[in-house]
């Protein structure tokens, strides 16, 4: 075959992968630069902002030496990393400029134990060289291979050879995996020291808490767990943070409702902060909230629940994250104050996604008692899994990449020659607001004299935060000292707030005196928000201190159905969950016609439609956005559809028919993984309230014929069986040539779609249009010219079918494929999903382009095939997708011809 024939094979394979796959661009923001030549793939790879250089220093997997997730330097300016199944390792790395001879590696021995087949020590997804000792959080289940479980150890040399001896234990955790126990820093005092672990991980017993704990739900909205299973067992606090001495003897509980955030730091202002996760399966549903960056306060609490329970920012028994960053996976959060980077950047925070491959610069200002913020992207690549990262004592970044067995590299990224100032960032006082809420830090913990009167008064602060810091302080003092005070009080504000404290903290006999007291309240004299908070008091006094009688009920239906539908969204999922809760009399009529007219909010659409700028950057997460952004869930819709699932009444013949036919409707919008089973279950749920000799009716109207057994789409595909392999092209192209025939139709059909052929490319009319059709691929080209292809994607790149590589003037890129461009603007594709749907750039706003000269398609899509799955995907691609063909036929049918 000509070398013309084969690259036209692979155009034709890789047209659509190259605007579902991350790509490149060289170090710069100018493509047109020539001053920066390609070193290394590596490096080359890399975006950065200009004058910074990275340098690629070692790749683990070279040397058998696993895939690294932490890191830390010791006292004596060495590196200390974790395979994340495997050893620890100490690495002594050359200086800046310094020949790279001068790097050394060696796997630290653990107590004089030398062996090679079991480890002594590692697992680590934590690690902290502090008060003469390496503190090692280990996340692991105990087994043959290592003995210890997870928990936080500490190892100490003891004799003086530059190995450590002794290992202490100083609090197992219950808890393992990607959302188990995590990060081990150190205090900006360094006094103590802070760890944070996952949402798998459970509370251990501690000596003390800044807010008495609760695993309470805190939500009336019907509860619908993980369809696919993911959060069915895990804790209903979520992710949390503890505060240690160095001893590991005293523990003190911080802050918790986070989902999975694997790292915190601090400022020079001595705020903490961390950078929590999204769960994509929830991607399209009102509950899915997208990663962000949180201020770590004393008490604080950042909503976290499984499955629909998920708290709204807006309620205020949890805080807002400072800035919402978009769909991800984070793992590393430095603070920058030590590095030699001009001041704009030490002052920042630097936040990594592993899924996207993204350093964003987090830059702060203080606003009120908190911040605001704003995330300029600082390095990129793709692929480029980021896992730890920290500013070393040379003031450079280190960087790793890897993961879940993933290759692995550690980098090293410095300004201009690495001679930048590095004088200690002078300490920011904090302002009139900030010192307000850490005095009211003070009476966090446990019963303090004085408590209640210093934050009473506080309750009705105009700052969310302050107002925060003040119940909780009030929280934690005596019931007797407060509650007479709460049902005595006048001002809404400090009713609504002293009221929550107390639904969260008291008996449940005080119910009766509670709601009349908030009913007490002039509601269209609030502000929207004070109105949020009041529908939350009567939120968390019926989930605390249990449904009020049926005479108070009926009270508070009319209290609150006058203001039902409000003008916002937010204020209309509180009243519809509240008003259907309390079976008010015009709740399912009234939410009926907000179902029928429900339209998102501008800023909600906003935030998905960024999303598609990370299509390209990752197919396994960037599919799911492009899929979702094809044909996109409404988001209140679906709200209020999942709110009526639990009424029993108030429905009429009318109502019933079309609500049952929204759920049929709904079926054909994307979303996440989970998006179909959440629907799926809500359907379900409300079936149960219709009447019995009504139920086939409802069922089939819902579209109970579009579900097969397992809750998915009925013309969803199974998924491989496997076991894979990582796919060579000669022992592929011998396992297909030695059985192709007699093979299984539709179970290649299955192949191609889940092997993501099927997302941009169509065979006999079914699948992706935005590339080409594959149905005569078979009658070109040969069995090794199509697995070469998929295989080796990297072998033929063609600019006509590369995607773009915007590099903005304020630090961001865009990647995307070029359409067409004017002397103004550029107009890019990015979702091959929607290829219609097209987005314009300013072109004064661009600083370069550059095609991608790295590899356009994700090798790898086969290695989830055994032997038969991988014939049969062939059998499928070689017939055009022709159930006739003869390869399909048996060998009775092939004998009768």
């Amino acid at each position: 075959m000509t070398t013309l024939r084969k690259s036209s094979l692979r155009l034709l394979l890789l047209y659509a992968a190259v605007i579902i796959t991350g790509v490149a661009c060289h170090n710069g923001n100018d493509s047109t630069s020539k001053k920066n030549k390609p070193k290394n793939p590596k490096t080359d790879a890399l975006k950065l902002p200009d004058n910074f250089v990275a340098e690629h220093l070692y790749s683990p997997g070279d040397n058998k030496q696993g895939s690294w997730v932490s890191m830390a330097f010791d006292n004596k300016g060495r590196l200390i990393v974790s395979d994340q199944y495997g050893f620890l390792y100490r690495l002594h790395l050359p200086a800046v400029g310094e020949d790279s001879s001068k790097f050394k590696i060696e796997r630290l021995i653990i107590g004089h134990d030398t062996s090679t087949q079991h480890v002594s020590m590692g697992y680590a997804q934590g690690l902290l060289y502090a008060f003469n000792s390496l503190y090692v959080m280990v996340n692991h289940n105990s087994d043959d291979k290592f003995n210890k479980g997870s928990g936080l150890y500490r190892l100490q040399d003891t004799d003086g050879d530059d190995q450590f001896d002794k290992v202490t234990l100083l609090k197992a955790l219950d808890g393992e995996g990607e959302h188990g126990p995590h990060s081990v820093v150190l205090s900006p005092d360094k006094k103590s020291i802070y760890v944070i672990a996952g949402n798998f991980t459970k509370i251990p017993e501690m000596n003390s808490y800044k807010v008495p704990p609760s695993w309470n739900i805190d939500n009336i909205l019907p509860l619908i767990r993980d369809p696919n299973g993911h959060d069915n067992t895990v804790n209903t606090h979520g992710g949390w943070i503890a505060h240690i001495d160095s001893t590991g003897s005293n523990w003190e509980l911080i802050s918790s409702g986070y989902r999975n955030p694997f790292d915190l730091t601090f400022n020079d202002a001595g705020d903490m902060f961390t950078y929590d996760s999204d769960m994509e399966w929830d991607f399209g549903t009102p509950w899915y909230r997208p990663t962000r960056i949180c201020q770590v306060t004393s008490g604080s609490e950042y909503g976290w629940r499984p499955g629909t329970e998920k708290w709204s920012p807006a309620y205020p028994d949890n805080l807002p994250p400072l800035l919402n960053i978009g769909q991800g996976s984070p793992t590393n959060l430095i603070y920058g104050g030590n590095a030699r980077f001009p001041e704009k950047y030490r002052k920042s925070l630097f936040a990594f996604d592993w899924s996207f491959g993204i350093i964003y610069a987090i830059h702060l200002q203080p606003e009120g008692a908190s911040y605001k913020a704003d995330a300029e992207e600082f390095l990129s690549g793709s692929p480029l899994p980021l896992t730890d990262g920290v500013i070393g004592p040379d003031g450079a970044l280190y960087f790793l990449t890897g993961g879940r067995r993933l290759e692995s590299d550690l980098y090293r990224v410095y300004y201009k020659d690495n001679q930048e100032n590095a004088t200690q960032l002078a300490a920011t006082a904090p302002n009139e607001a900030s010192k307000i809420r850490r005095q009211l830090e003070t009476y966090h913990g446990g019963p303090k004299p004085g408590a209640v009167d210093f934050a009473w008064p506080y309750l009705k602060n105009s700052d969310r935060f302050i107002r925060f810091a003040a119940r909780i302080a009030i929280e934690n003092q005596p019931l007797s000292e407060w509650q007479n005070k709460v049902l005595q009080e006048k001002d809404p504000e400090t009713l609504i707030q002293s009221s929550i404290a107390l639904a969260r903290q008291g008996k449940e006999d005080v119910k009766k005196f509670l709601l009349p007291q908030l009913m007490t309240i002039n509601y269209a004299q609030l502000s929207p928000s004070q109105q949020i908070d009041l529908l939350r008091a009567f939120e968390l006094v019926f989930v605390r201190m249990g449904k009020p009688d049926a005479a108070l009920r009926d009270q508070i239906a009319a209290y609150l159905d006058p203001q039902y539908p409000a003008t916002t969204n937010d204020l209309n999922r509180s009243l519809s969950k509240v008003l259907v809760y309390l079976d008010a009399p015009k709740a399912v009529e009234k939410t009926m016609a907000l179902l029928a007219t429900a339209k998102d909010d501008t800023a909600a659409q906003k935030t998905a439609m960024q999303s598609a700028d990370l299509i390209l950057r990752n197919p396994q997460y960037g599919l799911d956005i492009a899929g979702m952004l094809s044909k996109m869930p409404p988001l209140q819709q679906t709200w209020y559809a999942t709110v009526l699932s639990q009424a029993k009444n108030g429905w009429t013949p009318e109502l019933q028919e079309a609500y049952f036919q929204w759920f049929y409707h709904a079926f054909t919008f994307k979303g996440g993984h989970s998006f179909i089973g959440f629907i799926n279950i809500a359907r379900k749920n409300a079936l149960k309230n219709a009447p019995k000799n009504q139920f086939a009716h409802f069922n089939k109207l819902s579209g109970d014929s579009l579900i097969n057994n397992s809750g998915s789409l009925a013309q969803g595909y199974p998924q491989p069986k496997g076991p894979g392999r990582q796919w060579k092209l000669a022992e592929a192209v011998a396992v297909v040539d030695s059985g192709l025939t007699q093979r299984n139709f539709e179970q290649g059909k299955a192949m191609f779609a889940v092997s993501l052929c099927s997302s941009c490319h169509g065979m006999r009319g079914e699948g992706g249009v935005a590339g080409p059709d594959l149905t005569q691929l078979g009658t070109r080209f040969s069995t090794k010219d199509i697995l070469e292809s998929i295989i080796d994607p990297s072998k033929t790149i063609s600019d006509q079918y590369a995607a773009t590589v915007f590099s903005l003037k304020d630090g961001s890129s865009v990647l995307g494929r070029l359409v067409s461009q004017d002397k103004d603007k550029y107009i890019i594709s990015q979702n091959p999903f929607a290829p219609q749907a097209q987005r314009e750039l300013l072109k004064k706003d661009v600083a370069g382009t550059k095609v991608s000269a790295v590899s356009v398609m994700l090798p790898g899509l086969i290695n989830r095939l055994n032997e038969d799955e991988l014939r049969d995907l062939m059998a499928y691609l070689k017939s055009g997708g022709n159930k006739q063909d003869s390869v399909f036929m048996s060998s009775r049918q092939l004998g009768s011809k």
